[in-house]
């Protein structure tokens, strides 16, 4: 018994020395992440969700950024990290509150009607998860006297929905609560769109890289026109993210598309501010005709 013991802590003395550098990176990640959440070194933007046709500002897609770090030089690596760590539904909450908090604040500040729709994005994982309860984002949204019903659950395909069946009656039951749904990155890959077929989502966010010159390619224009007729069966609103020119902008509103989120509309602000269509599209509209 005495050697089966030697022997273990042999073998935990060889595992640290041979993975020494990763543990202590990933202690340093993790009082990082700490460090961010307790300092609150985030920066909160909104982005304008604006509609195609006649202009209108119908909500904003809230996007918190954490300060930049020598673990976390970009807010992807940040978000990434996170979604593996044991730290992924503290800041899931955190970063929920936190675009709440200020999302109401800006509202008090600029004397608004609190009607905008709000985007959050949330993993799968979390939803799915046991110890996850919905009841935690309903006492945030009392909290900051915002309506279930502004709230879209924008789902990210950081993490792929494992169990479709059981997800989906977790999506049922915040739809029962005002909730609405939207999937993200629709057309990039088979998971998107096992999540579309589903869920059937209220609204479907086409990924920019499908958006991005799509004027001039036929093979995304073929698949855009796909979630098109899919999204028109089940009544699903279409946002085409990543718009950044006007001949993106007017062969988007040619198909049909119902929404638009990217620079051509309006980037990502520290204060809540209304989308614009760009101001040549008329002439850029007239090509596709």
């Amino acid at each position: 018994m005495k050697t089966n013991l030697i022997n273990k802590s042999m073998h935990f003395i060889r595992y640290l020395s041979a993975n020494r550098k990763s543990i202590y990176q990933d202690f340093n990640k993790n009082e990082e992440i700490l460090r961010l959440l307790h300092t609150e070194r985030f920066q909160t933007f909104f982005q304008p969700i604006v509609s195609l046709h006649n202009g209108s500002t119908i909500g904003y897609e809230i996007l918190n950024r954490p300060e930049q770090t020598p673990n976390f030089p970009t807010t992807d690596s940040f978000y990434d990290y996170v979604g593996e760590s044991k730290h992924l539904f503290l800041v899931e909450r955190f970063i929920r509150n936190l675009a709440l908090e200020r999302y109401q604040k800006q509202v008090n500040s600029l004397s608004k009607k609190d009607d905008a729709i709000i985007f959050l994005n949330i993993q799968p994982q979390v939803l799915a998860d046991p110890s996850y309860q919905e009841g935690i984002t309903l006492d945030l949204l009392s909290n900051h006297n915002i309506a279930a019903n502004q709230i879209v659950l924008e789902l990210t395909e950081k993490e792929a929905v494992v169990n479709y069946a059981k997800f989906e009656k977790i999506i049922e039951d915040y739809r029962e609560r005002g909730f609405q749904i939207a999937v993200d990155d629709a057309g990039t890959g088979y998971n998107s769109l096992q999540t579309l077929l589903y869920l059937k989502p209220e609204y479907i966010k086409i990924d920019k890289s499908l958006i991005r010159n799509i004027e001039e390619q036929t093979e995304k224009q073929h698949l855009v026109e796909l979630i098109l007729e899919f999204a028109f069966k089940f009544r699903t609103k279409v946002i085409a993210e990543g718009i950044e020119t006007a001949e993106e902008f007017a062969y988007l509103r040619k198909m049909g598309v119902d929404f638009g989120q990217g620079y051509a509309l309006g980037k990502p602000r520290p204060t809540l501010h209304t989308g614009t269509l760009p101001g040549n599209y008329i002439n850029k509209a007239i090509q596709y005709i």
